[in-house]
């Protein structure tokens, strides 16, 4: 690996969420001054932690709950968080959540589905049977008594008109801990994380803020969101920069995620 700030290419492989909330991270990468600074794929969350693990990139943006178990560390600085409802990670159950025996779960994020663990034991008193599933929500529910549905795939549903119980776990994780909750972060091993590599992530940040209704147009262009909702997930939902608040819920988060079986 070669990490060379002053020249066009630094050779630092990176995967990145394929997701819309990603777009604020990286926008600096793809469309400001920082392009062709590292060497970027898109990929789903828990294969963003598979390439890292395997060592196939050296940064990723990765599902909190990968962090412990792969031995990484963090930039404490950015992140994909949410206190209160996040929008992007339901839980749609056709039986009272209480009564949920068998639930499929989308995969994709290994955070999401430890959260739904971690939820519906303390919060729920139930331990679902899980099962993999592609995110079709009807062809889940036909399966399962309840589906999580994660990232894009869930921001294309509505909530308020599904004829299903419906729980934001963003929500239910902020009420059931006073906490807010991290997602995602960027990490690598502790030497690929320099001074000059945070100070480039940071700077791709800043460099999108004033860009997000540029993402928002995109957004609809590219992804077929409408604009009202991507702009208020992009700018109200989702936080990216982390607080104290932030990292003591995410300590909490792996803490708990530690302990599942």
């Amino acid at each position: 690996m070669s990490v060379i700030l002053g020249g066009v290419n630094s050779g630092l492989r990176v995967s990145a969420v394929s997701y819309l909330n990603t777009w604020p991270l990286v926008w600096g990468f793809l469309h400001g001054p920082l392009q062709g600074r590292f060497q970027f794929r898109f990929d789903l969350p828990a294969v963003c932690a598979a390439t890292l693990g395997s060592g196939e990139v050296e940064l990723g943006l990765v599902p909190s709950a990968t962090l412990t178990p792969l031995g990484l560390d963090f930039l404490p600085d950015l992140g994909i968080a949410a206190e209160g409802p996040v929008r992007s990670i339901l839980l749609v159950s056709k039986v009272p959540v209480r009564k949920i025996q068998t639930l499929a779960a989308d995969s994709s994020s290994r955070t999401s589905v430890a959260l739904t663990r971690i939820l519906l034991r303390e919060r729920y008193g139930c331990e679902p049977s899980m099962t993999r599933h592609a995110p079709d929500l009807e062809a889940m529910l036909r399966e399962s008594d309840a589906a999580l549905i994660i990232g894009d795939p869930a921001l294309r549903l509505d909530p308020a008109t599904l004829p299903y119980e419906v729980l934001d776990l963003g929500a239910e994780w902020t009420t059931w801990s006073g906490l807010p909750m991290v997602f995602a972060v960027w990490a690598g091993q502790t030497p690929v994380l320099t001074p000059e590599v945070r100070a480039a992530f940071l700077g791709s940040y800043q460099w999108g803020k004033p860009h997000l209704e540029s993402m928002v147009a995109r957004a609809g262009e590219e992804r077929g969101f409408e604009p009202a909702l991507a702009r208020d997930y992009l700018t109200k939902i989702i936080q990216y920069e982390l607080t104290p608040r932030h990292l003591e819920g995410l300590a909490l988060f792996r803490k708990l995620a530690s302990q599942l079986a």
